[in-house]
């Protein structure tokens, strides 16, 4: 009895440990950071995984990026970078044609107005982003500082990891946007869908904004999240590899209009680009993945 109970403790710990391995990591960051402080109070509520990225000219910029510190969420910088859609532009919106020594100023301002930022991530950014020498020039000054680049994928053909070749800067990259559409149910199905990629990859970065909707679904879904998915800033992803048949994230479709009333500043749309067709290999591993510790545990009892 004694030697069942051991190989059956022993059977358990090695389905744990093969479990854990499968487990998944999410890190959810929250755009737009500065303009709507009711809103961002909230989110800054919520766990201390939550990391935010707050526009450095937003007028409570300071003010919210020291709040999320306290509150123990990572903090990033929002830089505003040119899109390819003719829209009115952030102050100091970095584009691909502006001098490497421009850039730098641009980017100390906005370290000076963001304080605490370990990171940067871009707010809009389809021209610039796919902009090669532009990229370079904005890893080369990001280079001077200790931060990550986090890549919102606006545009299928980033340049962000060629650009960062040579500079100490590591790149992650965006997997789902939360909130394209604001429609609640829609923002579900989007979370829901960054929970699967995060279970089938090993983790999965996605991107919301302070909206009413996004909120309440993270308020609703976060204290539901499933027992394989651990919530991570994203410099806790900075060394990971994505596992077999992680596929390209889908462009998202556009953001509905805004209601009459205060207008933020625009959104990070993807542009559309071609999708390369999913490999139904990913499909499978995830189904099985998902089942495997579970059904063998049922079947040891």
């Amino acid at each position: 009895m004694l030697f069942q109970r051991r190989h059956l403790a022993a059977a358990i710990s090695g389905l744990l440990l093969s479990y854990a391995a499968h487990a998944g990591k999410l890190a959810i960051v929250i755009d737009d950071f500065g303009y709507r402080p009711a809103e961002e109070n909230k989110v800054l509520q919520m766990p201390a995984a939550i990391s935010v990225a707050v526009l450095p000219n937003a007028p409570a910029a300071r003010q919210m990026a020291t709040k999320a510190h306290q509150g123990g969420h990572e903090v990033l910088i929002h830089l505003p970078m040119a899109p390819l859609s003719k829209q009115p532009l952030e102050k100091d919106t970095l584009t691909p044609e502006m001098s490497s020594e421009e850039i730098a100023r641009i980017l100390r301002s906005a370290v000076n107005n963001v304080p605490y930022a370990v990171g940067l991530n871009n707010h809009m950014g389809s021209k610039m982003t796919s902009s090669l020498p532009g990229m370079q020039k904005v890893m080369q000054a990001l280079n001077q500082y200790n931060f990550y680049f986090l890549d919102s994928m606006t545009i299928g053909n980033s340049q962000s990891v060629p650009a960062a070749q040579g500079t100490h800067v590591k790149v992650l990259k965006r997997r789902v946007f939360l909130d394209d559409s604001q429609d609640i149910n829609a923002v579900r199905q989007q979370f829901a869908r960054a929970v699967k990629l995060a279970q089938r990859d090993g983790y999965a970065i996605a991107i919301g904004h302070p909206h009413p909707n996004t909120v309440r679904v993270l308020q609703q879904m976060l204290p539901t999240l499933p027992a394989d998915i651990t919530l991570v800033r994203p410099s806790q992803l900075l060394n990971e590899a994505l596992r077999g048949g992680a596929t390209p994230a889908k462009p998202q479709q556009p953001s509905r209009p805004q209601k009459p009333g205060f207008q933020p500043p625009g959104l990070c749309k993807v542009q559309p680009q071609p999708v390369p067709a999913t490999k139904a290999l990913g499909v499978v591993w995830e189904s099985i993945a998902s089942s495997l510790p579970v059904t063998t545990i049922r079947q040891l009892f």
